[in-house]
């Protein structure tokens, strides 16, 4: 993640959470170290949460580090997966927040991936006992005294799951927009849960199989950014239409639009549809030039022969030759040490313009 990993940060302070949108919004900054004791009240309290998530984040002295490391994993894991398009996942808050009041596919991502980061944290954390509430797996097959033992402590989704779907709260079902935002949630932790892989070990004299201990484990974080990354690519437009027959309002898919054009109007009773895509309720701009949602493409880096076109929107690219000085025929040296040469090339460097 080398590439992605200067953020831009909006003030602790200035930042306040509604309990209506993904954790994304979080500031991103990197909060002071603070003493033992009660130093996590101060972390809940940098965070701006509201009452409810305020209590919940108290009441344990892993949570708000947990969270912030959940922001920050998001973020990062977000920008690394948009690094060759035109919204690079920008994170300055302005651009952000304003991306938030929309129904953008941009939207749903950040939904997905902010739920998905906080449930991946969060299991993570009661395995690796960094939180007071809970511990290793609590599947009934798995013995957790024997987990610890043999150091097979499986990551806690249900406890994580738990704790996310009561933090974020239930939100307003009366608009199409709330059920959207809510889906797009789920959908980050359905697939996190479905990338549950189960982890053997075996103990015995000589490598016999006398005793097996299995345990539940996630996959790596950067595994569930790519299959979000490509529920983005497939994301469906959805509307609200109201069945004449019933009088009960129902929601339509892309293709249903376009043949009856339907616009995305919310009815009382629209039902999500089942399904394991993102939604998303309006077109996304082009992001090419300076706006609301993003700084636009003008001097981003790109790469000639990858996405150049696409990410400058047709102006060109600009060309800059450099010499660049790297580390080359690397040898290991007994004992215990990297020799390397440093090797001096030109590059060119592609800008847009």
């Amino acid at each position: 993640y080398r590439e992605v990993c200067s953020l831009s940060v909006c003030d602790a302070f200035a930042c306040r959470l509604t309990g209506n949108e993904p954790l994304s919004i979080l500031p991103l900054n990197s909060l002071p170290e603070e003493n033992v004791g009660r130093a996590h009240y101060k972390l809940c309290d940098r965070l701006k949460l509201e009452k409810k998530q305020r209590r919940m984040c108290r009441r344990d002295p892993g949570v708000a580090e947990t969270l912030r490391e959940a922001i920050t994993m998001s973020a990062l894991e977000c920008q690394y997966q948009f690094r060759f398009e035109r919204w690079n996942c920008t994170i300055e808050g302005r651009h952000r927040a304003n991306i938030l009041k929309r129904g953008f596919k941009e939207t749903s991502f950040l939904y997905a991936i902010s739920s998905a980061g906080l449930t991946h944290a969060l299991a993570k954390a009661c395995s690796a006992g960094r939180m007071e509430r809970c511990t290793c797996d609590e599947a009934p097959d798995l013995e957790n005294r024997k987990a610890w033992q043999w150091g097979g402590c499986g990551d806690n989704l249900k406890y994580a799951n738990k704790f996310v779907k009561d933090f974020l709260g239930k939100r307003s079902n009366k608009d199409l927009r709330a059920r959207v935002d809510m889906h797009n949630t789920n959908v980050g932790m359905k697939v996190i849960k479905a990338g549950v892989e189960t982890t053997c070990k075996c103990h015995g004299v000589s490598g016999s199989c006398t005793v097996q201990t299995c345990w539940r484990q996630l996959l790596p974080f950067h595994e569930i950014g790519k299959q979000l990354k490509q529920r983005y690519e497939t994301s469906i437009k959805v509307g609200s239409s109201t069945n004449e027959a019933t009088g009960e309002g129902e929601i339509s898919t892309g293709r249903s639009m376009q043949q009856q054009q339907l616009q995305p109007l919310p009815g009382p009773n629209d039902q999500i549809p089942r399904t394991m895509d993102l939604l998303h309720i309006e077109d996304s701009p082009s992001f090419c030039r300076p706006s609301k949602y993003s700084s636009g493409t003008s001097a981003r880096k790109c790469y000639k022969d990858k996405n150049c076109d696409a990410i400058c929107c047709g102006r060109g690219h600009n060309t800059q030759s450099r010499e660049v000085t790297r580390p080359c025929q690397c040898q290991v040296r007994w004992c215990c040490y990297v020799e390397c040469k440093q090797c001096t090339q030109r590059e060119e460097v592609y800008t847009c313009k």
